[in-house]
């Protein structure tokens, strides 16, 4: 049975609770404002769809921070979900690597259809559902309500197969280049908490003199937080499966805990491998944005919003951009 709880009954409740034991550094397992008495930047967090990412411990951290009067937005994507799905169905999967070098997926007219029914339907009801069971009053949203998420489709792709660079056509993905930041800030100031996921919505023109029409597409819900964050001026927590960037992956004492100069960026580029490389542009983008700054971090600590913000995790700066 739903409990609506009480911004007092949430306050009592973590009053309560035991310390993360994460370092003598002022972390507030109550998720109080760690900005002090001044209104904060909107919190925007990016919850990771990898299997290995529990998000118990950060829906319960954004009613912490609810519960302090901290404006929260929670943005997910679920490729791993979509993937689950699109085998069930009989279908493969595919990625394909960009000239660049960074790997992404293929959205062909299937893997479309799947998307809009994962993600806006059972992952987004999903998460809104656990908020709502955490005391947090969310409202779902995709990138196509209200306009939210917008800009020009990509229906072409370069990419490299075989050592040499084609143009694969069919893509239904697209690139963010506007956010209806008042339809968030307008549910924000009601103390609502909106929840986000793709698709966007692509701007299609069908000829000069012609309406503009829109088609639902995929994005890189990474980078959607991004903007996000961007157009809100926010702090940016991406929380994944490990602590944050690595000088050397495979050498767990190599985090890189800040990156404040463009050097310090150049650096983390270079030692960002898979996955890894889209957080990485994703902070760029946030910050060339706007954003207070970004912490790429784990989701699996205990307040691993909290822990990030308080330095547990590699936190980038509008240094690095600027």
């Amino acid at each position: 049975m739903t409990h609506d709880y009480t911004k007092s009954e949430l306050e009592a409740a973590h009053e309560e609770l035991i310390d993360n034991d994460l370092g003598d550094d002022g972390l507030r397992t109550d998720g109080g404002a760690v900005g002090g008495d001044e209104q904060s930047p909107p919190v925007v967090v990016k919850i990771g769809g990898a299997r290995a990412v529990d998000p118990e411990g950060a829906l319960s951290d954004v009613a912490h921070l609810v519960a302090n009067g901290e404006d929260v937005v929670v943005v997910h994507g679920g490729s791993t979900a979509v993937d689950d799905t699109l085998e069930q169905m009989g279908e493969e999967p595919e990625y394909v690597e960009t000239p660049g070098g960074v790997v992404g997926r293929f959205t062909d007219e299937k893997t479309m259809e799947v998307f809009e029914m994962v993600l806006p339907g059972k992952l987004n009801t999903d998460l809104v559902a656990a908020l709502q069971n955490e005391g947090v009053n969310a409202v779902g949203l995709s990138g196509a309500d209200g306009k939210l998420l917008t800009g020009p489709r990509k229906s072409a792709v370069k990419v490299l197969e075989d050592g040499r660079k084609k143009i694969k056509r069919g893509d239904h993905s697209g690139k963010i280049e506007a956010v209806n930041d008042d339809l968030l800030s307008t549910l924000l100031a009601g103390r609502y908490v909106p929840v986000v996921t793709v698709p966007m919505l692509a701007e299609e023109s069908r000829g000069e003199g012609t309406a503009t029409e829109y088609t639902p597409v995929n994005a890189d819900a990474d980078r959607a937080a991004a903007a996000i964050a961007g157009a809100l001026g926010g702090e940016l927590v991406v929380l994944t499966d490990v602590a944050g960037v690595y000088e050397d992956p495979d050498d767990p004492d190599s985090l890189v805990e800040s990156v404040g100069t463009p050097a310090e960026l150049d650096a983390a580029k270079d030692a960002a491998e898979g996955f890894m490389t889209k957080k990485v542009m994703a902070a760029v983008e946030a910050l060339d944005g706007g954003a207070a700054s970004v912490t790429v971090a784990d989701a699996n600590n205990r307040d691993p919003i909290t822990a990030a913000r308080t330095g547990h995790g590699t936190e980038f700066q509008p240094g690095a951009v600027r």
